[in-house]
């Protein structure tokens, strides 16, 4: 039986691999980068998602560096409490919602993935540049670090290679590429005193300028956490192109980030201290792409960021991407090729389209957005500025629509 190829060997990438492993599928993941290191900054795997490793038996390793987040808070931009509500297992889920370091689940992924498939199932050094299919296979091309070429045949091929996917810009010349809409990112971490419990995430101010806390891993002593800290500023209206491919992971610099910072007040925590004293943090445009009418061709499709790449909030990108390889491996365990891809195109594009849209508009986090414009100055009683509710509403319909509805919520 020829494998599954897998051009990428991200999250998603490595999902789908242990998932076809599993099922007793082969297939093979193609990384673009010749070494793999644990890069990156802290994000979110919601429970549902979660749940889907944890069926693969990666819980233990996950949860030995990450953070079971209890609790998620909005605050505007004074601290004033807006609403909260449990997250994981304390709002009745099975399994937890986990704070972790991309890089450390970048790295038990690819681990897992060494172990359970062979180091010959998992290369890197392979960047996807083309592809011919027909009845019986997919023979894709791919370019390797010294120049040359190969070519590997077969019984389909996953473009799990990101929001700059080579597969998408195949399918879709006339993609209208990736979309900015003038918001730019500064993403640090840093071991720093625990704050309320040390297990908290945070998000405050408005989609002007926001900050989202949260701590991904324990620090250096029990008091302490490696922190995760990210700052959002709307910097232009989206009539600009987005910045330059070799300028979304750069050194960001302190002057920048600082003038915002400065615009909030967190009463439990010095945030201007926890920024200064990040020896290094980096910088990106918050960026998206238009949701696609389709992903499969025969017996290609897309995945993960590559298929529907969407604004970091909501905790929801990595956690879709999981999904995506969950849903495509059960379905080439149980079906022909080219039926298993359409059948997952059925079932996933139009719900990540979905979060796409909300997500442009601030997903759960526009409870945020609706107090600043309603109360920029900060409010009294919150009741008079929006009901409890109107806020249940956009934090709960959001969701149930991405797939991780509590048990239970509160404000």
């Amino acid at each position: 039986m020829r494998p599954v190829l897998i051009a990428g060997g991200g999250v998603g990438g490595l999902a789908l691999a242990l998932s076809l492993h599993e099922r007793g599928v082969p297939c093979l993941v193609l990384e673009a980068a010749p070494q793999v290191r644990e890069l990156g900054v802290g994000i979110n795997i919601l429970p549902h998602a979660i749940g889907e490793l944890a069926a693969l038996g990666l819980l233990p390793d996950l949860d030995a560096c990450a953070i079971r987040t209890r609790e998620l808070r909005y605050l505007n931009r004074f601290g004033q409490e807006i609403w909260t509500e449990p997250r994981g297992t304390w709002a009745g889920h099975a399994v937890p919602q986990l704070s972790i370091h991309r890089g450390r689940l970048h790295g038990v992924l690819w681990r897992a993935a060494l172990r359970r498939l062979g180091e010959e199932a998992v290369r890197p050094g392979h960047r996807l540049s083309g592809f011919a299919q027909d009845a019986s296979g997919v023979a894709a091309t791919f370019a390797r670090p010294d120049g040359g070429e190969v070519t590997l045949h077969g019984a389909a091929l996953i473009g799990a290679d990101g929001i700059h996917s080579v597969l998408r810009r195949i399918l879709h010349p006339e993609d209208g590429g990736i979309r900015w809409q003038g918001i730019q990112m500064w993403r640090g971490a840093l071991d720093w005193p625990a704050y309320e419990g040390g297990d908290t995430m945070l998000v405050a101010g408005d989609m002007q300028e926001k900050l989202v806390l949260y701590p991904i891993a324990p620090g250096g002593d029990p008091g302490r956490r490696l922190t995760n800290w990210v700052v959002c500023a709307r910097l232009g209206d989206g009539s600009q192109p987005p910045p330059r491919r070799e300028d979304w992971s750069r050194p960001g610099r302190l002057e920048e980030v600082l003038r915002h910072v400065r615009r909030f007040r967190i009463p439990f925590l010095d945030v201007e201290a926890l920024v200064r004293a990040t020896p290094e943090f980096w910088e990106y445009p918050m960026c998206d792409r238009d949701p696609l009418p389709w992903w499969t061709q025969g017996r290609v499709t897309l995945l993960g960021d590559a298929a529907h790449p969407m604004y970091p909030v909501g905790s929801n990108g990595a956690s879709q991407a999981i999904l995506d390889a969950r849903c495509l491996a059960a379905l080439l365990a149980e079906r022909p090729v080219e039926e298993a891809l359409l059948a997952y195109q059925a079932e996933r594009l139009p719900k990540t389209a979905e979060i796409v849209r909300s997500n442009r508009s601030g997903g759960p986090e526009r409870v945020v957005d609706v107090v600043s414009a309603r109360a920029p100055d900060g409010f009294t009683r919150l009741e008079d500025v929006i009901s409890r509710e109107e806020l249940a509403a956009i934090a709960g319909g959001y969701a149930r629509m991405a797939g991780f509805a509590p048990a239970r919520t509160r404000a």
